[in-house]
């Protein structure tokens, strides 16, 4: 029997190569993304599903080429869920390799210093790429932060990631408090630190204001923090007028004015910030404050010094037409 030659051999190497490069060719090329784009793989979805998907928005040319070849030629690491971003130009091995990577788009949402339980809810219920629905948090128990999720991830989950992010940091900054400070608790702290957090915006200020009102608490003195009037009245949200005198003399469990010691919770969900000065306030004499007309204090000791302070508050109110 005649055995091939080296030259048909070599024939039919080539022609196997060719056939090779053609079967890959649409696999490494035939890009069919004109921009950038969206994908999205819904959780428990199959390969043969999101290969379905890829077609129907005309991500790839067939859903049955892609397939093939990416059963062939592809890697066999599991496609993950969530939300991609495709390239302009992707071919169909560069989909399925993002597909399997890790690189799901993160979105982000903020919650600020201060900002109360109530608004946090509003805030979570309003971002339309979270499911499902949340309560409104315990006043507190909210660390702010901005935090990323996953479009279509529950708001549930978002929000046990932020509870779990205060759990955290008020143990960490608890443990490491200073001694003999006026707070005996961390829910104590937590408490004192959102009075903290509200009553002043300048953040070099939150040691002073909370030595201040550690001296009053220590004291048995009425901490007369305006916030703790506000509260229960709006949950945390602007009043948007000035404070009635009724509500002033109004007896709750909130209200500085009409009770000695800590409101019976957090009026506001603290940042670190202000937690750590409760928990570091400054050394100080201060038992009074009143504004400044820059966003800040002046602070005395004395209530007489406090009286030349309010007038000159007064004043300078009367210079800007406010009185």
């Amino acid at each position: 029997m005649k055995r091939p030659s080296f030259t048909v051999l070599g024939v039919l190497a080539a022609l196997g190569l060719i056939a090779a490069t053609i079967f890959a060719w649409p696999w490494y090329s035939g890009a069919n993304i004109a921009k950038e784009t969206s994908f999205i793989v819904p959780a428990g979805s199959s390969l043969t599903s999101v290969a379905g998907k890829l077609e129907d928005e005309k991500l790839i040319k067939s859903a049955d080429s892609f397939l093939l070849r990416a059963k062939i030629l592809g890697s066999h690491a599991p496609i993950k869920a969530g939300e991609f971003l495709l390239p302009a130009g992707a071919s169909p091995a560069a989909i399925l390799r993002t597909l399997q990577s890790q690189n799901v788009i993160r979105r982000h949402i903020t919650i600020p210093e201060g900002m109360p339980s109530i608004m946090v809810q509003e805030r979570l219920m309003a971002q339309p790429l979270l499911a499902g629905a949340v309560p409104v948090p315990a006043e507190g128990s909210i660390l702010p932060d901005t935090y990323d999720f996953e479009r279509g991830e529950s708001r549930q989950a978002v929000l046990q990631r932020m509870q779990a992010a205060m759990g955290k940091t008020l143990e960490e900054l608890w443990d490491k408090r200073a001694p003999d400070i006026a707070v005996k608790t961390p829910k104590e702290a937590l408490i004192l630190a959102s009075i903290v957090e509200k009553e002043t915006g300048k953040p070099s200020e939150r040691t002073m204001v909370a030595g201040l009102y550690s001296n009053r608490l220590k004291a048995g003195m009425l901490l007369q923090a305006d916030p703790t009037i506000i509260y229960p009245i709006t949950k945390g949200k602007p009043l948007g007028r000035r404070i009635r005198q009724s509500e002033i003399s109004a007896v709750n469990g909130y209200n500085t004015y009409t009770m000695t010691g800590l409101p019976k919770g957090p009026i506001t969900n603290p940042g670190r910030d202000s937690i750590a000065a409760v928990l570091h306030p400054a050394q100080t004499k201060a038992l009074f404050m009143v504004a400044d007309g820059t966003g800040g204090h002046m602070f005395s000791d004395t209530l007489e010094q406090h009286n030349a302070n309010v007038e000159k508050w007064y004043a300078l109110r009367r210079a800007r037409g406010d009185m």
